[in-house]
């Protein structure tokens, strides 16, 4: 299994429910891109401070690397991507991307 994490900086400005559909958004991809096990999405909620700036996140749960690999040059990965970017502070360098395989 891989587990993809992309942990982002919400843009000033972007409202909770802008926020809310590109997450929905983010999740709706099990239902169109094989090979997704799970999906979760919200908020930091950790009170230990050391978010970086980052604000919200989400992980993707792929049977294989296969799949993993399917799901980023799929063209509803693309266009979910690209709606997240535009609410990301900074665009793309306001992400963080990070898989592991267990």
């Amino acid at each position: 299994m891989i587990r993809h994490v992309v942990l982002f900086r919400r843009k000033a400005g972007t409202s909770d429910a802008e926020i809310a559909d590109v997450l929905a958004g983010i999740e709706a991809l099990a239902d169109v891109v094989p090979g997704i096990l799970a999906t979760s999405s919200g908020a930091d909620c950790s009170p230990e401070g050391m978010q970086r700036g980052m604000t919200h996140g989400f992980t993707l749960d792929f049977v294989d690397a296969a799949a993993r690999d399917a799901y980023l040059v799929h063209p509803d990965h693309q266009a979910a991507g690209a709606r997240l970017v535009a609410a990301t502070e900074q665009g793309i360098d306001g992400l963080l991307v990070f898989d592991w395989e267990s």
